[in-house]
């Protein structure tokens, strides 16, 4: 906010607005900010293998992607209404990419996600369970 408001200083453009329209601008971009640093921390922790969203998504490779479901997916209902998506395929046809989508899509959102292919994850469960961190990893896991 002490940015914004060095910035406002330095600007001439900002002298004919009301003090009530400056402490607006303040605060909406103090907010802007803040929501900017949680998006940003989100991204970081729940480590995305991919750069990608919903909107990227090409839909004209076949690969049976109906896209007025997978759209319907970024609105995150299915987060609140605390449903799973497995995304299953061959080799090569963009599993992780969907993933790393649906987990952005979700982060927008004001969710946290976690990004573990099944066999890294089925791994850390095992050593887990075998070092005494089982209910610990499920509970970081479950806050996600």
């Amino acid at each position: 906010m002490a940015d914004a408001f060095g910035e406002q200083l330095d600007s001439v453009g900002y002298l004919e607005l009301s003090f009530e329209e400056r402490f607006g601008m303040l605060v909406d971009r103090e907010a802007m900010d803040r929501e900017a640093r949680r998006l940003t921390t989100r991204l970081r922790a729940a480590k995305l293998r991919h750069q990608a969203s919903l909107e990227d998504l090409d839909f004209r490779t076949p690969r049976g992607l109906d896209r007025s479901t997978i759209m319907s997916f970024s609105s995150s209902h299915w987060i609140d209404a605390h449903q799973n998506i497995s995304v299953t395929g061959p080799t090569g046809v963009g599993k992780s990419y969907l993933a790393c989508a649906l987990a952005f899509a979700g982060i927008r959102s004001g969710h946290s996600a976690a990004y573990r292919r099944a066999p890294a994850l089925l791994s850390d469960l095992a050593l887990a369970r075998g070092d005494g961190r089982y209910l610990r990893v499920l509970g970081t896991l479950s806050r996600a």
